[in-house]
C-alpha cells in the first residue's frame, strides 16, 4: 500500500507527531512524505524514520500552508501518482490541509483517530469517544485515497535508520483568489524547558491551587524536575495560564514517563489527555477525586502544604 504522510514542521524542524505517523505508516506499506516548503532539510530525518520520497512544494512565499499544500497535493494526485492512504497530524495546520484536500477530491475524512489497521485492501481507523472510555472502529469505503488524521502520541516514533529520502518538486498550482492570502505575522509564545507534548516529566496544576499566583509552585517544581508545566482546562479558561499549557481532550495529549497532577480532580476531558502516561502521581485533598482512579501513586493532602515540602526537599538535593 502506498501511504503519504503530511509532514508538518515547527520552527524549522519536523514535528514529533509527523515522525510518529511516518513510523506507523512504514509498518503498513511504502511511505512518502509531503512537505510545504523546501524538502531537502527534512529529507534526512524523514528518510531516517522510513520515508523513501519527499514531495516538496518549495518556498510557500507567505501563502497559507493549508491552501498551498492542498493545491499541490491535489495536482500530484491528478497527475496520476495517487496514494492509497494519506495520514495527517490532528493539528490546526494538519486539519486545514486535510479539509481543503477533502473538498478537492470529494473524499470523506476520518479525524481524531488513535489507531489504524489495514486488512487486505480494507482500511479502518480507531477513534476514542465518550472521553476515551469507548473505542470505535470505522472502515473506509469507496475510492482511494483515504484521508485520516491522528492525535499526537497515538503511535511511538522509532527510527528505521534509512537513507535520506528522495526529494521531488511538487509545484503549487494557480490557487485563484484563495491563493492571494498571505501570512503577515506569526506569534510564537516564549517557552523555556522541554515542550509540553515531548517532555519526559509533566507537572500540571488545576483549580485546587486556589488562585493564579499559586501556579508558581507548579512552575518551581517543574523547573527542579526539568519538566514541562501543564494545566487543566479550568485554570486555562480562568486565564491563569495560556492555552498552550492545557492538557486534555481540547488541549495537548501527553504521554510522559511521569505525570504529576496537582490539585486536579480528574475531569474526563483532562484524563483523556494524560492517562497514557507511564506513571501518574496525583495530589488532591479530596480522597474521592476521580484522578485517584488512574493514579499509580495518590497523595491525599492539600497541595499548598505538599508542594512546598516537595520543592524544599528537591531544592536541598
Amino acid at each position: 500500500m502506498n501511504i503519504w504522510v503530511y509532514a508538518q514542521s515547527s520552527n524549522g524542524a519536523v514535528t514529533s507527531t509527523t515522525l510518529e505517523l511516518v513510523t506507523k505508516a512504514r509498518s503498513l506499506g511504502s511511505v512518502q512524505a509531503f512537505v510545504g516548503g523546501d524538502g531537502h532539510a527534512p529529507a534526512a530525518i524523514l528518510g531516517e524514520y522510513g520515508a523513501t520520497k519527499v514531495y516538496a512544494t518549495g518556498d510557500l512565499e507567505g501563502r497559507l500552508p493549508g491552501v498551498a499544500v492542498a493545491g499541490a497535493m491535489h495536482a500530484v494526485i491528478q497527475s496520476g501518482d495517487q496514494p492509497d492512504l494519506i495520514l495527517f497530524p490532528q493539528s490546526t495546520e494538519g486539519r486545514d490541509v486535510l479539509a481543503r484536500l477533502s473538498v478537492k477530491l470529494g473524499r470523506t475524512v476520518l479525524t481524531n483517530n488513535v489507531g489504524i489497521d489495514i486488512d487486505g485492501g480494507s482500511v479502518s481507523v480507531t477513534t476514542a469517544v465518550f472521553g476515551g472510555d469507548v473505542l470505535v472502529t470505522t472502515a473506509f469505503t469507496g475510492a482511494a485515497p483515504f484521508l485520516a488524521a491522528f492525535r499526537p502520541k497515538s503511535f511511538a516514533a522509532e527510527p528505521a535508520y534509512g537513507a535520506p529520502a528522495e526529494v521531488v518538486v511538487a509545484p503549487i498550482p494557480d490557487l485563484g483568489p484563495t491563493g492571494t492570502a498571505r501570512v503577515t505575522a506569526v506569534h510564537v509564545e516564549e517557552t523555556s524547558g522541554p515542550k509540553l507534548d515531548e517532555a519526559a516529566i509533566v507537572v500540571s496544576g488545576g483549580r485546587g491551587l486556589g488562585e493564579a499566583a499559586k501556579y508558581e509552585m507548579v512552575e518551581q517544581l517543574a523547573k527542579l524536575l526539568k519538566a514541562a508545566p501543564g494545566a487543566s482546562r479550568a485554570i486555562v479558561d480562568a486565564g491563569w495560564v495560556p492555552y498552550s499549557y492545557q492538557v486534555g481532550q481540547t488541549g495537548k495529549v501527553v504521554k510522559p514517563l511521569v505525570y504529576i497532577a496537582c490539585g486536579i480532580s480528574g475531569a474526563t476531558q483532562h484524563m483523556v489527555g494524560m492517562k497514557g502516561s507511564k506513571n501518574i502521581i496525583a495530589i488532591n485533598k479530596d480522597k474521592e477525586a476521580p484522578i485517584f482512579g488512574i493514579a499509580d501513586l495518590g497523595i491525599v493532602g492539600d497541595v499548598h502544604k505538599v508542594l512546598p515540602k516537595l520543592i524544599e526537599a528537591l531544592g536541598a538535593r
